[in-house]
């Protein structure tokens, strides 16, 4: 998703599931921690549903409205954390997991050998 969007003028747009059927609108944005990207969407699901969180990455901005490119049922049978507060890191690991999208860490840097010690010559 674009990241220069103001995640404030994402709350109150409709929200679209992978086959255009309405999910429900858009009742808050999570942003990460570390970048203050917008990383997430609490969506209202109906007048007496609960919310249900929608990562924002995979999904896309299209005529004022949010697209999710996963099925309606996937989406409204998401792990409920609540809104307003918090995403703890193993909350968020619980739903990338529940969506099917890579949470693997990146590879660790290469073990180099990055030259000899000064004064160390080898014979």
């Amino acid at each position: 998703m674009q990241t220069d969007i103001d995640p404030r003028s994402l709350i109150g747009r409709k929200a679209f599931d992978r086959d255009g059927t309405k999910i429900g609108t858009i009742d808050e944005v999570y942003l990460d921690d570390a970048t203050g990207v917008p990383e997430w969407a609490a969506i209202r699901t109906g007048l007496f549903s609960r919310d249900a969180f929608v990562p924002l990455e995979p999904s896309e901005l299209v005529d004022g409205t949010l697209r999710v490119p996963f099925d309606r049922a996937l989406i409204k049978n998401a792990p409920g954390f609540g809104v307003g507060r918090h995403l703890s890191p193993e909350q968020e690991l619980q739903l990338y997991h529940h969506y099917g999208l890579d949470t693997a860490s990146p590879p660790p840097l290469p073990d180099h050998d990055f030259g000899r010690l000064a004064g160390s010559e080898e014979t």
